[in-house]
Parts: structure tokens; sequence; C-alpha cells
């Protein structure tokens, strides 16, 4: 016997399954209609944008920025942690309110920045593990709701923002290069 194999339930999200403006903004922003496509294909903008970092310019501050590219880099590899975190409890039924955090405290705090490939390489394990966490969950629970930094939220919400969120920073690091990669999604 075949294991059961679940429908995608990654469709886009209603404006009713997150309560924060600003998630509403990154979801709002990304385009694509299935966010585990959304989320795979961005890996590849990711690497490549990447690679026209020079060591010059992982380091440098651009105004009117106060994050390093690296500390942009660390930043996001610390957010797909905790979208990962958050979208494991909810999808679970854990209706423990889960609090914020403070991204700009961790950055402050520089904790993290190592190199920068290993970095990147951090993000993309991070990335894949979030997708197979939501390859395997059924489609119900795509539907979970919680209680995140005081906000409700949907598991389905919290990925669109996990896009959403790498794709505002990576297009604020294409900005601050005067590049742009053309196979962005």
């Amino acid at each position: 016997m075949s294991p059961k194999v679940f429908p995608c339930s990654g469709r886009r999200c209603e404006p009713s399954e997150t309560s924060a403006a600003y998630h509403r903004l990154l979801i709002d922003a990304t385009p694509g209609n299935d966010v585990l496509v959304v989320l795979n294909e961005q890996m590849t903008w990711l690497c490549n944008l990447a690679s026209m970092v020079s060591a010059d310019q992982v380091d440098q501050v651009h105004s009117p920025y106060s994050w390093t590219i690296r500390q942009v880099f660390e930043h996001c590899a610390n957010a797909e942690r905790v979208f990962g975190y958050r979208m494991m409890r909810l999808a679970a039924g854990d209706s423990t309110a889960l609090p914020g955090w403070d991204e700009n405290a961790y950055a402050a705090s520089r904790f993290g920045l190592g190199n920068f490939v290993k970095i990147i390489t951090e993000i993309g394990y991070l990335r894949e593990s979030n997708l197979l966490l939501l390859k395997r969950i059924s489609p119900k629970c795509w539907n979970q709701t919680g209680i995140v930094d005081g906000k409700q939220v949907t598991v389905r919400a919290l990925a669109w923002i996990a896009a959403g969120h790498l794709r505002h920073h990576l297009e604020i690091v294409e900005k601050r290069l005067g590049v742009a990669v053309t196979c962005r999604k």
C-alpha cells in the first residue's frame, strides 16, 4: 500500500488569515499562486544575488540602511528559523501564544556573523527544512490558526510571510548593490 499523498494547500491566503497589516503587505507583494513553488524558486534568486556580493561590499553599510549586507543575510537566516518554528507549532495545533522577536537586537548583537557563504548555505538549509515541513503536513493543518506577536495568523499565512520577508530583503540588497537578478520570483 502506497503512502497517502496530500494535495498542496499552499494556495494564496485570504486577507483574514493574518491580522497584521505589515504581514499583509509582504504577502500581497509576493507574486505566485503556490507558496511551495515561490519558496523553492526564491533559492535561485538568493544564490544568484549572493554570488554578486563582493568581499568589499559584504560589510558595507549603505545609507539610509543601518545593517551591513552580511547582517541582512544573517537576519534572513534567523527569520527563516523563526518562521519554521512558528509554522511547526501552529501546524501541530499548539495554542500557546508565541512571542515576537526583536530582529534589531539580534542584528546589533552580531552573534552570528560568520563566513558569508556559510550564512547563505544556512539560509538554504533552513528554507529546505521549512519546505519539507510544509510538504508533509496535512491540508487541514495549513488552516491552523495561532497567535504570534499578539496577531492571529495561519500556517499558510506564515509560509507566505516567509516568502514575502525574503523577497523584501533580497530586493533591498539588489537596490544597495545596483543589480537586478533576472531569475527572481
